[in-house]
């Protein structure tokens, strides 16, 4: 269980890092992530709705 925690705090660490010192860069790669969830979001629905009719 500590593994675990030393794991998350190192992670939000490098995340606040990566936030601080370059956050243009943080903003497009949250964009990409927003964007690959749509479109996930978008195929599975074009999925359900084929299935359907």
């Amino acid at each position: 269980m500590p593994a675990k925690k030393i794991i998350l705090y190192v992670l939000v660490v490098f995340v606040l890092y990566t936030i601080i010192t370059s956050p243009a860069r943080s903003a497009d790669l949250v964009q990409v992530g927003f964007e690959g969830v749509s479109n996930a979001a978008k195929g599975v629905g074009q999925f359900m709705t084929e299935l359907v009719s």
